[in-house]
């Protein structure tokens, strides 16, 4: 055993590398290749695009899981959601009592303004006549 002095790294340690991330078309392609060999290409295209074993199996669990979720999946649009209709019949039904109360108040207005003209000419028709209610 050699004698190394203070602070001078250990060389039997490796620096930390963060996991590798894959593509999820990479992993495609190296399954599909994978699963067409026999034992020794398995073994030579593990280690020239240096995988493990391991990885291969991850990602066959995670090609099949996705695939039974896709097929669990109902075909065509999702159902809507009975919220959105009925929110979607309140909001219309909201805009129609507002456009109805618009014009509501547009009559009463109308009919204000016609309360208003009579009564000025009632008042104002008697004097024209010179007094004479007819």
């Amino acid at each position: 055993m050699t004698e190394r002095p203070e602070g001078e790294p250990d060389p039997e340690v490796r620096a930390y590398r963060p996991p590798q991330r894959y593509s999820a078309a990479y992993k495609q392609r190296v399954l599909a290749e994978y699963e067409q060999l026999d034992k020794e290409g398995k073994g030579a295209l593990l280690r020239r695009e240096g995988l493990y074993t391991q990885l291969i199996s991850v990602w066959r669990k995670q090609r099949d899981t996705g695939a039974a979720e896709a097929l669990q999946r109902p075909v065509g649009r999702p159902k809507a959601d009975p919220r959105d209709r009925e929110l979607a019949r309140l909001r219309a039904e909201k805009d129609k009592l507002e456009t109805d109360l618009a014009t509501a108040r547009s009559v009463i207005e109308v009919q204000g303004k016609l309360s208003a003209l009579l009564d000025q000419l009632a008042t104002s028709s008697p004097e024209r006549d010179g007094g004479e209610p007819r």
